[in-house]
């Protein structure tokens, strides 16, 4: 059976979370490298990444890594490379990418030698002269960075955040990777109470209700690779049934609130689409009143942050008054993602722990609050 060198694009701060991810699906020789993840694996590996991986953007199969700081080296190292392997006489191969503090900094340029590169290979393999690409989706992703060159062939298609839950959204939503990194980073695993009090459209608690649930994230989307004539496609269907026969089925309490009564409605839809519309629980409620008499339960919750939904100032006063409706909570964690420089000031007490991530392009922290309340009072 073929193996590639397979590469996951993550949010820059996941890339452990989704190494660990990766070996947990029990895929093969998993190392972490800035904003990707890269293992080995055949048509297997391809399937089950895609179905289950709840923090990954895309799988790629990259079929060559190299420096060039000329666009011929671009061109003969781009040729060399076995494009043959995976893309036939009539596949469709567009290409696309991005060049960061490169000297070959031009990206249609880049497309365009890449793109020759690849059809002068085929020429050669196949022995014809023209490539009418009616046949099945080969997109050629380029990374430039710093002069260094990856070239991949993107089996995902549209990007693994996209589960299909989520047509419709309200203002500034938070990616569904994201939001299932937020759920790992917290320890979530369908014990006890979780709460979003900043829920929006529901995307962190639906995507806890999906962790509890294990439920693969991809099992009722399409992917590019399930058309690729060179991959066996019956792995789709076994990994499908794999990933059917490792989910749980248990009782959760996960609630997700806000104080925009249409957020709620939206955000009941998305469950209902989602598929956990039995197990998340919306309500309208003002985080400000948090109150909670279970004895123990994680709070996971992204807030407005000031840039884009409150002015500065009134972003403040909401943390001001969240963080003392927690002050009365024992047992409970908190977890809250913000890009606001000042937000332990306004929230009322110093972060336990803090984890740089990024919500989209907007650098944030995730201040994570881990010790009892009335620990913190008792020290010196």
């Amino acid at each position: 059976m073929m193996k590639y060198t397979l590469c996951v694009p993550c949010l820059f701060g996941l890339e452990g979370p989704v190494a660990a991810e990766l070996k947990k699906l029990e895929l093969q020789d998993v190392s972490a490298e800035n904003g990707r993840v890269y293992f080995r694996g055949g048509a297997e590996a391809i399937a089950r990444a895609n179905l289950c991986l709840r923090m990954g953007e895309r799988v790629l199969v990259e079929l060559g890594r190299f420096e060039a700081r000329t666009f011929d080296e671009l061109f003969e190292k781009t040729r060399a490379l076995p494009w043959e392997d995976l893309i036939g006489k009539d596949s469709a191969f567009p290409v696309s990418g991005h060049c960061v503090d490169s000297g070959l900094h031009s990206v249609p340029d880049c497309q365009r030698i890449i793109k020759k590169a690849v059809v002068e290979r085929l020429k050669s393999k196949y022995r014809v002269s023209w490539f009418a690409e009616t046949g099945e989706l080969m997109q050629i992703r380029f990374t430039i960075l710093k002069d260094r060159v990856s070239l991949c062939l993107d089996t995902s298609g549209a990007s693994l955040h996209k589960r299909g839950y989520r047509p419709a959204h309200n203002l500034a939503p938070l990616r569904e990777t994201l939001a299932a990194g937020l759920v790992e980073l917290a320890r979530y695993r369908g014990r006890g109470d979780f709460v979003d009090p900043f829920c929006g459209s529901g995307t962190i608690a639906i995507e806890a209700a999906l962790t509890a649930l294990n439920r693969a994230p991809g099992l009722n989307r399409e992917f590019s690779a399930m058309n690729w004539r060179a991959l066996d496609a019956s792995v789709w269907r076994r990994e499908k049934e794999a990933a059917r026969d490792r989910e749980f089925h248990g009782n959760y309490s996960i609630l997700g609130s806000d104080i925009d009564p249409k957020a709620i409605e939206i955000a009941k839809a998305n469950a209902e689409r989602a598929g956990v519309g039995e197990i998340v629980r919306f309500e309208t409620a003002d985080a400000t009143r948090f109150s909670r008499t279970t004895e123990r339960g994680v709070i996971v919750t992204n807030p407005p942050y000031g840039e884009r939904l409150l002015e500065k100032q009134e972003a403040e006063e909401l943390y001001r008054g969240f963080g003392a409706a927690l002050s009365g909570l024992d047992n409970w964690q908190v977890f809250v993602l913000s890009s606001h420089l000042e937000f332990e000031r306004s929230f009322g007490r110093e972060a336990d722990k803090k984890r740089k991530l990024y919500n989209g392009k907007i650098p944030c922290n995730l201040y994570s609050y881990l010790k009892d309340s009335r620990k913190r009072e008792e020290e010196p």
